[in-house]
């Protein structure tokens, strides 16, 4: 260990430490405005449940990707563990072809391999050096392989300069290496091309019906129901409205369900662009106009500014006093 060396190996782990709380501040990205999270990590100011969560991506993805690398997909990934279930002799693989590489060994570029009694596989063992899972794919296909062609790319370097022909390893079928009639269409791949159409068609109505609003109502749990000085039973709640849109707006709250309800607190509200706002609020009714102990109600979000068609309810319930 030289000094040169350590800086190199402190300056190539703190590039590590950056990358992974990178990758850390986007998958908090989901729960979290990402313009704060990133002011508040470069302050110091993120909350302790924050800096946990950020901690915990930061080193997972630091002793994944630095440390454990190839472990990660031999012991793991579920990639490995479902995809022979999803293969068959027709499935593209990489594939090493024993009929024209074997015998394996080494032999100079001008020697007759079939005078040899050789194949055309030289055993220079480059294939297994580029692996990233460090699998010997002539043994055959085995589930570490993550077919990322590496062995693909370093044989056919090899086959160039020996003057062979490339394709010793290559992406092939099972049956077109023992010489058999390779079926393009299957039953299988009808079957996960129908799951795929579906799928997508569900995705594309999901997206295309999507509502950039959500509401969050939550009761007082102290008091379900009280009663004020006007002799009217009151419910409170907290509406928290979510703005999923890039742009800022402004609602319009209501309640429905009951008749002659009284609404105390903002019906009108501006929020801003990936924001929540909360509310407080209390809804008053004379409870002559209540039929029972319990009553369903619904709150209604409106986009009024700018003018928009988005719209959505969201029920609850109204308690009377026993």
């Amino acid at each position: 260990m030289t000094l040169t060396k350590l800086k190199k190996k402190v300056l190539k782990h703190i590039c590590w430490l950056l990358f992974s709380l990178f990758t850390a501040m986007t998958f908090a990205g989901y729960f979290s405005p990402m313009n704060e999270l990133f002011i508040n990590v470069i302050t110091l100011n993120t909350t302790i449940t924050m800096a946990i969560i950020l901690a915990f991506f930061t080193f997972a993805t630091y002793g994944n990707a630095g440390w454990m690398r190839e472990m990660v997909c031999l012991h793991m990934c579920p990639y490995a563990r479902f995809q022979s279930a999803m293969f068959d002799k027709d499935t593209l693989t990489v594939s090493y072809d024993k009929n024209r590489g074997e015998n394996r060994g080494p032999r100079g570029r001008k020697q007759d391999p079939k005078a040899l009694g050789l194949g055309d596989c030289i055993d220079c063992n480059l294939c297994v050096e580029v692996c990233p899972t460090g699998i010997d794919i002539r043994d055959g296909l085995q589930y570490e392989c993550i077919n990322c062609g590496a062995c693909v790319d370093a044989c056919s370097d090899v086959m160039t300069r020996m003057q062979y022909d490339q394709g010793l390893i290559r992406y092939t079928t099972e049956h077109e290496l023992q010489g058999k009639k390779v079926h393009l269409i299957r039953s299988k791949l009808i079957g996960y091309a129908v799951v795929l159409l579906i799928m997508t068609t569900m995705l594309v109505l999901e997206i295309a019906n999507r509502v950039p609003l959500s509401l969050e109502i939550i009761r007082d749990r102290t008091e379900l129901a009280k009663e004020n000085f006007n002799g009217d039973i009151e419910n409170v709640y907290t509406l928290k409205i979510l703005n999923m849109s890039q742009t800022d707006n402004t609602y319009k709250l209501s309640v429905k369900g009951i008749e002659n309800t009284k609404w105390h607190g903002k019906q009108e509200i501006m929020v801003k662009a990936a924001a929540v706002y909360t509310l407080p609020i209390s809804i008053s009714v004379d409870p002559y106009d209540l039929k029972g102990y319990m009553t369903d109600i619904a709150f209604t979000v409106e986009q009024i500014s700018p003018e928009s068609d988005v719209k959505i309810e969201h029920e609850s319930r109204f308690f009377n006093k026993r």
